[in-house]
């Protein structure tokens, strides 16, 4: 009876129910489970069925009636609690399962495919760890290569400062044996010099001394002052990339040995294309022209790399007249100057050929500025040299001769500044020249402009220019006096 009230239950619960819902597999598997419990014989089962009817129909509640217990019986297909699947044999047919394995995977077995697929997987996760490896090793191996090539450049940085400190050392050591070298060679040469003068620390006697006076003239910016600066030793002319740098004749002294050769540099000379200077030159170039004749030895220089570039008919006109018109008593020399900036030396000779005729002595190829072919030139004027007294001291400096320097240095650092016709139309003057009780010199020089404009050029923004020329020649005059100078420089217009 209670069988029957639990299907009568169920039936209910699924009427009301539309939608499917999940039910306890083991639920179900109690209550449709249950059988009467019956005895294994055919009579007794009989027997019983026929009690049970009549049982049944006289009271519904009879406590003798047999009881269904659902727990005895079990499905068979369903064992819970054992981790036992509930399906035990598979969905679909086996052969169409190995069909379609086939299909997917191959001839073969599908589950050895699987298997196959799983061990390739297997295999690409050790090859990528082969490789993260090797990586890992690789990069390793170029950490410690790249600490080995540290550690060699660091050994060959330390041996390349160790053999430069060798070669210092060696150049030192070298240094200080020519120093030893050059100054016995000076005290051989001087007791030579000694032993022939026959004379000690007296100087050359009267009788054995020997002068020359040489002229040097020539086309403006030939090289003259940088000639005569080289030959003296030391910068008594000034320099510079203008013409007409030189406004005056400059006295420069040489003196070797029982001779002295005094060099006096001239202002540019040019002629017209009569052959003859012009006459609106100034007084200082007329005077130049006539004094031609007073010098043992003229030099007429010409820039030879400017002739064979861009020859100059009135170089031509001058070189002519000067070797046309012998003077007994005068020797003439033809220098080509600043044959350091031609490059084909053949073409040299072409100048000499040239120039052959023309009634000079000797023939020089110089440099001046560079001192190239000097030595030559030095030698053939000491020959030259005739036995008279020195006109100059030796050993010092003139006033006269100092004065001039710092005139003409001074002069250079204005070209240098100051452009076009404003530093040909300035008057350079010499005011004061005193020695002062600590030994130093005190010059003062000025400048005197025609305009207002032209001293506003000069001065230059707070005095800028005019400052800059002061400390340069300033610095340039220490050096050649070999003592403290006080240059004082002003600008003034003319009254």
């Amino acid at each position: 009876m209670k069988a029957l009230k639990a299907l009568r239950s169920l039936t209910a619960f699924s009427s009301k129910t539309h939608h499917p819902r999940f039910i306890n597999p083991n639920f179900v598997s109690l209550y449709y489970s249950a059988q009467p419990q019956l005895d294994h014989s055919a009579a007794g089962q009989a027997a019983d069925a026929g009690a049970a009817a009549s049982s049944f129909s006289e009271n519904e509640t009879d406590a003798e009636t047999p009881a269904f217990d659902s727990a005895q019986f079990r499905s068979p297909t369903s064992e819970f609690g054992k981790g036992e699947k509930i399906f035990q044999q598979p969905y679909w047919d086996e052969k169409y399962r190995d069909r379609v394995e086939r299909k997917m995977f191959g001839a073969g077995n599908g589950k050895k495919s699987v298997r196959l697929l799983t061990e390739e997987k297997k295999s690409v996760r050790l090859l990528t760890e082969k490789k993260k490896s090797v990586r890992l090793l690789t990069e390793k191996k170029k950490s410690v290569r790249v600490e080995e090539e540290e550690e060699e450049e660091e050994q060959h940085e330390d041996e390349d400062e160790e053999e430069e400190e060798e070669e210092e050392d060696e150049e030192e050591e070298r240094k200080r044996m020519l120093a030893r070298r050059l100054l016995q060679a000076a005290l051989e040469v001087a007791d030579e010099e000694e032993a022939e003068d026959g004379e000690e620390d007296v100087g050359v006697k009267l009788e054995d001394q020997k002068s020359l006076s040489v002229g040097i003239i020539g086309a403006p910016n030939a090289g003259k002052s940088a000639l005569t600066n080289y030959m003296v030793g030391t910068k008594v002319s000034g320099v510079s990339r203008k013409t007409n740098t030189t406004t005056h004749e400059v006295l420069g002294v040489m003196t070797r040995r029982d001779t002295q050769i005094c060099f006096f540099d001239t202002p540019g000379l040019m002629l017209k294309k009569t052959g003859y200077p012009s006459k609106d030159s100034k007084a200082i170039i007329q005077s130049a022209w006539s004094s031609i004749d007073l010098y043992d030895v003229l030099i007429v220089l010409f820039d030879v790399h400017r002739h064979l570039s861009r020859p100059d008919s009135r170089v031509v006109r001058l070189i002519q007249r000067m070797g046309s018109e012998p003077n007994p008593k005068q020797k003439r020399v033809l220098c080509m100057n600043k044959v350091d900036l031609v490059e084909k030396k053949k073409s040299l000779l072409k100048v000499a050929e040239e120039f052959k005729d023309f009634g000079f002595d000797r023939f020089f190829m110089i440099s001046g500025l560079k001192g190239s072919g000097v030595k030559d030139l030095t030698e053939y004027l000491m020959e030259q040299a005739v036995k008279r007294s020195w006109d100059e001291d030796p050993f010092t400096m003139s006033e006269e001769v100092m004065k001039n320097i710092s005139l003409e240095v001074v002069r250079e650092r204005l070209l240098d500044y100051v452009h076009q016709e404003v530093p040909y139309e300035i008057d350079h003057k010499l005011m004061d020249w005193r020695d002062l009780r600590d030994g130093s010199l005190r010059i003062e020089q000025h400048f005197v402009t025609n305009k207002v404009s032209q001293r506003k050029i000069l001065v230059g923004k707070n005095g800028s220019k005019i400052g800059r020329i002061g400390i340069e020649a300033n610095e340039e005059l220490r050096s050649i006096f070999k003592r403290e100078v006080h240059l004082i420089l002003q600008v003034r217009v003319k009254r």
